[in-house]
């Protein structure tokens, strides 16, 4: 079996973004798109092992190179999408970001052929079949296998807050769903998504990362979905938890903020901490607070004895990591504000065209 090793935990601080788009047509609507553009054709060299299709034929996701400082994560992130919109635009296409595109109707679009995903959908059947999702994913290098697993625990409570910033999905298959990012409700239909218990340490993850293989759950370690996960192969802490997002600074907002949690996460670890036992349901009830409420969501303080609105989280994390990207987020429109208050305005036509890169 494929499988990740402790080894692979050796740099601190490097950094790499994975960003989900829509393929579209003329209209700005999702059409089909991936043969053409990564099968059937040469990407720009910059994208060569770097630009991949997800489950739906409109869906492509991007992997920048690993990022050695996060003063060049905007560089890094720039040249990607301008490569993937060059390459789109050379075959007839356009790129579109969004947690989910207002346009996509699941049962009208085609599924990728490639075995893995075929796989995948018949073994997990309707709520598969449905997945038009697309996240931000990013990944911070950890120099201890162990560290990373423990970064994992502790960052749990902040996803809650990365999600209802990020909250940019209103809308799924022609209707508005009443929640802000209703990419997350539909990713968690899912198995082994959503928010990640605690594990003691590598060797307890990785048990249960071969469990998951050798019971038949899983074909591989990359279907194990959850908001967080020590990426055992690239040696990484993975945060899966943001909506996807048109605008680059909104991207490097969430790259800055996780960047900041685990080198401060990872400090605590060295002086010895033990950690907080997140309990789990408390963390599943911030979640649903964050993508049906999104920059209107207040959460559950970690001692359960009150409550915080995500303006004062954000001031609070703003002063705490002397981060600054977040706190910009904030002040403005969401996502899920922005998309509903355009469509209201101006129509679906000038959404879709809203949401193009």
């Amino acid at each position: 079996m494929d499988t990740g090793s402790a080894e692979n935990f050796t740099q601190t601080g490097t950094l790499g973004i994975e960003e989900e788009f829509f393929v579209i047509d003329d209209a700005g609507r999702p059409t089909s798109g991936t043969d053409e553009l990564v099968y059937e054709s040469t990407p720009p060299e910059l994208l060569q092992n770097r630009i991949d299709h997800e489950l739906f034929k409109c869906t492509i996701e991007t992997q920048t190179p690993i990022i050695e400082r996060l003063a060049d994560a905007r560089e890094n992130l720039l040249a990607i999408r301008e490569a993937l919109v060059s390459h789109a635009e050379t075959h007839g296409f356009g790129i579109a970001a969004a947690g989910l595109h207002p346009a996509a109707k699941w049962r009208e679009l085609e599924h990728a052929e490639k075995s893995r995903y075929k796989a995948q959908l018949d073994r997990i059947q309707y709520p598969q079949h449905r997945n038009t999702t697309a996240g931000l994913h990013v990944h911070v290098g950890v120099d201890d296998a162990d560290k990373a697993v423990w970064i994992a625990n502790e960052i749990r409570w902040h996803l809650p807050v990365m999600l209802a910033l990020s909250a940019n999905s209103p809308f799924w298959n022609g209707f508005d769903t009443g929640l802000s990012s209703a990419r997350a409700k539909i990713f968690e239909n899912l198995p082994n998504t959503g928010m990640p218990t605690d594990f003691e340490d590598y060797e307890d993850f990785l048990r249960f990362e071969h469990m998951m293989v050798n019971q038949g759950s899983i074909n591989d370690r990359g279907e194990l979905w959850y908001d967080v996960r020590p990426h055992t192969a690239y040696g990484t802490l993975e945060v899966r938890t943001p909506d996807g997002q048109r605008d680059p600074d909104r991207v490097l907002a969430f790259v800055e903020y996780t960047a900041a949690l685990v080198e401060e996460l990872g400090e605590r670890y060295d002086d010895g901490e033990t950690g907080f036992k997140h309990r789990r349901e408390l963390l599943d009830e911030n979640k649903w607070r964050a993508l049906r409420y999104g920059h209107d969501a207040s959460f559950i303080d970690k001692d359960r004895q009150g409550t915080s609105t995500l303006g004062e989280i954000v001031d609070e994390e703003c002063d705490r990591l002397d981060i600054a990207g977040i706190k910009e987020l904030y002040e403005s429109e969401s996502g899920a504000e922005f998309q509903r208050r355009v469509l209201a305005e101006e129509g679906m036509d000038a959404l879709c065209d809203a949401l193009r890169l």
